[in-house]
């Protein structure tokens, strides 16, 4: 009996794991079927999100406000998409657009804005502001962008196109097809919830494709993937939107620029004792400085300078300064409207003194400050250009601190027609070690690593005309005081004849050298020269990297030797941008 018990358990126990097996089978089976067949979710979504959307470069940006047949968008996109220079000046409440050609302001909720302080009168106002935040009209900007617009009735979408947009055609196949099938998928799967469907032969966009699917678009904004066997594809279109471009009529320069800078701090100088300068083609005086926060611009400007000049063939660039006082600065470029005095204050003396250009010289910025220079300089140019005047502006070279990280290189490179940058005083006059004013290693690896962020046809090198001499001077105490006196090339020569003193060439800073030892006054002189050979290598270099030109500081250093060394109107030089 106990085996025969036995012998039916086994049988019982076998049937079991046989059933088991099957049924683990079939659900494996079916997990797979559920797993890889291609259900077609039923599920629809909406593609838009909130009234009137934004349809921008195959995205949703937000939504627009309606006002009659008045588009309004945030002004938040304008920014992010098309103009980053976009301003809000919290003094006049306005929006601050600048292009090549204008400068265009639009205050806040009011009917009236300004194109070169041109009033232009609407039935809306341009700028509304709704939850606290602005809103800009469209139509409004469309002649200082390139983009186009279109309001599509079915879906209220506000679709954005800018110019040069490359959109594909296609349309649905004409063969019959489920309803599922030519649903639109929010992702590229049978899976995924679908947004719209299409029917055959309805035209469609063809944006992208992933994988099998295409990812297009209905004339009414609505988009999706579809499998690429439902869309034929079609030609490109691309979009085009005509804007008018003006081009300034700027005075011509004839060969590349060769500026020399005049220094007037209190009286121009005396005509009868100006020498000739063989090569020169500009003459940048420093008539005007920022002296006041409310922006007021002091005027040392000559008539008989003027009219000296032209007579002679020179174009005359009168030189702006904000008198390197960084609070000032701050004060007065910080509100729209003052930034408007000093220009209007401009556009009056250039007019007044017949001038060819204007050379803007800010130093010793905070930092921080440096997008309000930008700002004034977007806004200045293209007041300037209107008046057939050509801007310049002074740089340094790239480096730390109040005199040269607040420039923002490559967009006023953009802006002005040309940059100068001031490349000197690599030892400045209270400098704690003797040194050259700008040695040529120096000089040329400051102009490589300049030349990545400005383009060389728009770059004017300046070069120093004077020279520092250095006294190292023992104390009692044994240490070494350095001090240094900045001489005219003449100058620096009559000293050196005085002391009966020779030149020799040093090899590290690329210039003549001379050091003299007085055991009297226990003090060593050291002078790197500015003379022919250093400035016909700072040339050299302008034609090497095929620079605009040249611009020295100041003419009153120089000797009839330094026009010679400096020219550059030779088979060899560099070809000036056209205006």
């Amino acid at each position: 009996m106990g085996r025969l018990q036995y012998y039916r358990k086994r049988r019982k126990s076998i049937r079991f794991i046989i059933g088991g097996l099957s049924f683990a089978f079939v659900l494996t089976m079916t997990s797979l079927i559920l797993l890889l067949y291609p259900f077609h979710s039923n599920v629809k979504e909406p593609y838009f999100t909130g009234e009137n959307p934004i349809l921008y470069n195959g995205k949703q940006k937000g939504n627009a406000l309606i006002e009659g047949d008045t588009v309004y968008v945030p002004l938040s996109f304008m920014e992010e998409n098309f103009d980053e220079t976009m301003t809000f000046d919290k003094k006049s409440n306005s929006i601050i657009i600048t292009t090549k050609d204008k400068v265009v302001q639009m205050p806040t909720e009011s009917l009236t804005y300004y194109v070169n302080e041109k009033p232009v009168e609407l039935h809306l106002p341009p700028l509304k502001t709704r939850d606290g935040k602005l809103y800009l009209a469209l139509n409004s900007v469309l002649d200082y962008y390139p983009i186009q617009f279109v309001r599509l009735q079915e879906t209220g979408a506000i679709w954005v196109q800018k110019d040069g947009e490359e959109r594909k055609l296609g349309h649905i196949t004409e063969k019959d097809r489920t309803k599922k099938e030519l649903r639109m998928r929010i992702k590229p799967s049978l899976k995924s919830p679908y947004t719209e469907e299409t029917v055959g032969k309805e035209a469609v966009f063809i944006e992208k494709e992933f994988e099998g699917y295409y990812f297009v678009r209905k004339q009414n904004g609505v988009g999706g993937y579809l499998k690429k066997e439902v869309v034929m594809e079609g030609p490109s279109q691309k979009v085009i939107v005509s804007r008018e471009n003006k081009q300034p009529q700027l005075p011509k320069i004839e060969g590349p620029i060769n500026l020399t800078w005049e220094a007037v701090y209190s009286k121009n100088p005396d005509l009868l004792t100006m020498p000739e300068m063989p090569g020169v083609n500009v003459v940048s005086p420093t008539w005007f400085e920022l002296t006041s926060s409310d922006g007021t611009v002091k005027n040392l400007g000559s008539n008989e300078y003027v009219k000296w000049a032209k007579e002679r063939g020179y174009h005359i660039w009168a030189l702006f300064s904000n008198g390197f006082d960084p609070q000032l600065t701050h004060e007065a470029l910080k509100d729209f409207e003052t930034r408007q005095t000093i220009i209007r204050q401009l556009l009056h003396y250039s007019q007044m003194y017949e001038l060819d250009g204007i050379n803007i010289d800010i130093e010793n910025v905070n930092e921080e400050d440096g997008p309000l220079v930008t700002q004034f300089m977007r806004e200045a140019t293209p007041y300037f250009h209107e008046a057939g005047l050509i801007v310049s502006m002074d740089i340094t070279f790239i480096a730390g601190g109040n005199w040269s990280a607040f420039y923002e290189r490559d967009k006023l490179a953009d802006i002005a027609d040309y940059l100068a940058v001031m490349a000197y005083d690599e030892h400045w006059g209270s400098s704690p070690v003797a040194g050259s004013v700008a040695s040529l290693p120096w000089v040329e690896k400051n102009l490589q690593t300049l030349l990545e962020v400005v383009p060389h046809e728009r770059l004017v090198l300046g070069v120093p005309l004077y020279t520092r001499l250095w006294k190292e001077t023992e104390k009692p105490d044994g240490t070494i005081e350095v001090s240094s006196e900045a001489m005219s090339m003449g100058k620096i020569q009559e000293w050196m004849s005085d002391k009966n003193l020779s030149k020799k060439y040093d090899e590290k800073s690329g210039q003549n050298y001379v050091e003299y030892n007085n055991e009297d006054e226990k003090t060593t002189y050291k002078i790197w020269l500015e003379d022919e050979l250093s400035l016909k290598k700072r040339a050299d270099l302008a034609k090497k990297y095929k620079l605009a030109g040249v611009a020295s500081w100041a003419r009153y250093f120089a000797d009839e030797r330094a026009w010679t060394a400096l020219r550059l109107d030779d088979e060899n030089t560099v070809t000036q941008k056209s205006q």
